[in-house]
């Protein structure tokens, strides 16, 4: 019995529109419409080298409309020797026609920003997708440099567990790693099939499938306390899609549920670093007040540990006056404190209240 073939791998709009500006990015000379449908990631893995391609050269034409309304701009250069031959154009984007306008500069401020902000790009934003793209391309005969290196800072991610579930999303395999849930004194190893990479609010999350549970999870990437192994355990991403929605989408939606249904009441006292810092993440303005003075703030959170820390990092800048089990949690880890210099041996109470924040809030979302 023959076996039907099997469907490409749906690669999302936004990929391939980014891969594709990627690509006319690292050409001097530009592509033609065979070298980018043979090469770019979300065209050739529905590219036909001898058979129809009608309607992926139909979705390359609305592609670039789609970037040309972005602003990106888009060039096409004729062939000297082939005038009107629409095969042998050119496609590209000329560097120095995408720079930033002359008058557009940064404070030093400014410029930190944005350097933290693209800490994960020159991993996350090339992916090993791209790095084959730009190393057929130069089996082509192509010059194709690697355009993040002058368009990004060369920052590296902070988890170490990022790359190796970028690399199993790419190949559709299973991820083996141990992973420390809050309250818990060791690791267990999970074996998950990966869906989605996502950032929400700073933090990276992996979105998948946990085979133990046979349920979805979300597991915070910090919380990886060792080297993550890619099996050889292949699996379809399809059969856990529902109505067509995106993984990633789904992930960032559901984390932001979790954020909007878990708020917490703190008091900061005004004209502290807490006031600041709490007011400018968490607030629409730095809290109002007399330097002195307490002012009342309340906060979001997705990880009642996560927030604990951060809290109990202030000392008595902030008093925390809901929910309680988040009181209780701040409270554990200033005791925690006290202990440590006074010379106490038993640290046993700083870890005995610090459930997961599942049991406080009902979230399934921590593994």
């Amino acid at each position: 019995m023959s076996r039907s073939p099997v469907s490409p791998a749906r690669v999302p709009v936004e990929e391939r529109l980014f891969s594709l500006v990627l690509a006319l990015l690292a050409t001097e000379n530009g592509l033609t419409k065979s070298e980018i449908l043979s090469t770019v990631q979300g065209y050739r893995q529905r590219y036909e080298p001898h058979g129809d391609n009608s309607s992926l050269e139909r979705q390359f034409e609305r592609d670039k409309d789609d970037i040309r309304e972005l602003g990106v701009p888009l060039e096409t250069v004729e062939a000297p020797e082939a005038s009107g031959n629409n095969q042998l154009l050119r496609y590209r984007i000329p560097k120095g026609a995408y720079d930033l306008p002359s008058d557009v500069s940064f404070s030093p401020e400014e410029l930190t920003l944005l350097g933290l902000a693209a800490a994960v790009w020159r991993e996350g934003s090339l992916s090993g997708e791209s790095r084959r793209a730009l190393m057929k391309l130069r089996s082509l005969g192509v010059e194709a440099d690697d355009p993040v290196v002058g368009y990004a800072p060369r920052l590296r991610v902070r988890e170490a567990a990022f790359e190796p579930f970028s690399q199993a999303l790419e190949r559709h395999v299973m991820v083996q790693f141990p992973y420390l849930k809050p309250g818990e004194s060791a690791s267990r190893q999970r074996t998950v099939a990966p869906l989605a990479l996502v950032q929400h609010q700073g933090r990276w999350h992996l979105q998948g499938i946990d085979q133990d549970a046979l349920e979805s999870r979300t597991f915070l990437l910090s919380r990886v306390v060792g080297p993550v192994k890619l099996t050889s355990r292949v699996f379809d991403p399809e059969q856990y899609r529902v109505g067509g929605e995106a993984f990633a989408e789904r992930a960032l939606l559901e984390l932001e549920r979790i954020w909007e249904s878990n708020v917490a009441e703190i008091e900061v006292t005004a004209g502290t670093d807490a006031a600041t810092r709490l007011g400018k993440r968490y607030g629409d303005a730095v809290p109002v007040g007399a330097d002195g003075e307490p002012v009342r703030l309340t906060v979001n959170f997705s990880d009642s540990n996560i927030l604990a820390d951060q809290l109990a990092s202030f000392g008595p800048e902030v008093l925390v006056l809901a929910p309680e089990e988040l009181r209780e949690q701040v409270l554990q880890r200033l005791e925690a404190v006290v202990d440590a210099h006074s010379g106490a041996t038993d640290s046993g109470a700083a870890h005995s209240g610090a459930a997961d924040e599942g049991a406080a809030t009902g979230e399934r979302a921590d593994g």
